[in-house]
């Protein structure tokens, strides 16, 4: 499960091959170069465990330079080298499609503001215990969210990403699903996906169950198994769980703060908290029906009081015991996000020192990891491999 090649041939291949991706990206297919792509766009590879490691996943596209989940994201992320792309946090209409949105509420991520004949929609819901205003997609048919467009969610720090505003609508996660056949065939390579069901609790209590949907469209499009190139993930172990029994897929459970607890858990009354999920028994646990775990970064290296990254925790040889693979979340190359031992400056959309903290998260050995730029990860990771 080591993130290192064992001798330097292999990583000077990999070097090379890896160098290679993040510059021809979309041009590969073109160039003839060989891929795993079979004819209809599934999967003919070996599984998740084929992927390069540590493996780079594009956080909902290349969102450090395309408003999230849009399909220009989503291609430039491919063509920056990302091994997997994650197309998309799944939530769904009021007349019960799924569609790629990081979170119900669609205020920051769309134009829906601008639409006047919307203004009435806009209403305080409580999300996941949480009081949440503004316009939420299941208060809308798909043919409304179609009129939509996205914007960039976090202008102050991405405010060059703005100039994208308004050009890509809302994909549905039927239409990742033919994208992803497409960008294969043209691609000349296998594209992996890597959506996740959003608050899935939340909207089973409103009759609007994700899993069941996901399964049905990954069934319709030949996605459901254990080889298929489509990893999904949950921060709700249950809805996991419930994963488990529809689709073959690899499944991955997420993990945030060490002192939270997943939402299923509150809403069950379970008193156990991510603390719990990570202890070897927890760990083995997972592993009886997911094959990795999503963790925030900061379970995988803590921070001290001042941001400063300290001493890696046990989790990474802890979870590879119990035979998961890891891909924590999320690196991101703007000082704010950066560990403060990494930052250069203190400007809101500065770039700090991204390479230096990927090499120390790969140093620990994880199996890869989420970022939104996905072509410095793509060379961080080559650099480590040469290391």
């Amino acid at each position: 499960m080591g993130a290192q090649e064992s001798n330097g041939q292999e990583r000077g291949t990999a070097r090379r091959t890896l160098l290679s991706a993040a510059v021809l990206g979309a041009g590969g297919a073109a160039l003839g170069l060989p891929g795993t792509a079979s004819a209809d766009g599934r999967h003919a590879g070996g599984g998740y465990r084929s992927l390069p490691r540590p493996t780079v996943i594009g956080h909902r596209g290349a969102s450090g330079y395309r408003p999230e989940h849009t399909f220009g994201s989503y291609e430039l992320a491919l063509d920056l080298g990302a091994d997997v792309v994650e197309a998309g946090d799944l939530v769904p209409t009021k007349d019960g499609h799924l569609v790629c949105r990081h979170e119900p509420e669609i205020g920051g991520t769309t134009d829906v503001a601008a639409h006047p004949e919307f203004a009435g929609r806009r209403t305080t819901k409580t999300l996941d215990g949480v009081p949440t205003t503004g316009w939420f997609t299941e208060d809308f048919t798909l043919a409304e969210l179609k009129t939509l467009r996205a914007v960039e969610r976090i202008p102050a720090n991405r405010p060059h990403n703005t100039l994208y505003d308004g050009r890509w609508e809302i994909p549905t996660f039927e239409e990742v699903l033919r994208w992803q056949d497409e960008q294969t065939r043209r691609r000349g390579k296998q594209v992996w996906i890597y959506p996740e069901t959003k608050h899935p609790t939340y909207f089973r209590a409103l009759g609007l169950g994700l899993e069941e949907r996901v399964a049905k469209l990954l069934r319709k499009h030949g996605k459901d198994r254990k080889d298929s190139p489509v990893i999904l993930q949950s921060f709700e172990p249950s809805s996991i769980q419930r994963l488990d029994k529809l689709v073959g897929n690899p499944l991955v459970v997420l993990l945030s703060a060490a002192n939270t607890r997943p939402w299923d858990f509150v809403a069950a009354g379970d008193p156990r908290t991510v603390a719990d999920l990570v202890t070897p028994a927890g760990l083995e646990w997972i592993a009886s029906y997911a094959q990795g775990i999503g963790p925030t970064l900061d379970l995988v290296i803590p921070k001290d009081a001042a941001g400063n990254l300290t001493t890696p925790t046990t989790l990474v040889a802890d979870a590879h015991r119990a035979g998961l693979i890891l891909h924590p979340y999320t690196m991101r190359n703007e000082n704010p996000f950066l560990p403060a031992n990494f930052r250069k400056g203190t400007a809101a959309d500065g770039y700090g020192d991204p390479f230096g903290a990927f090499r120390t998260y790969f140093e620990t050995g994880i199996d890869g990891v989420f970022s939104d730029n996905a072509d410095t990860a793509v060379l961080a990771r080559a650099d480590f491999l040469e290391g």
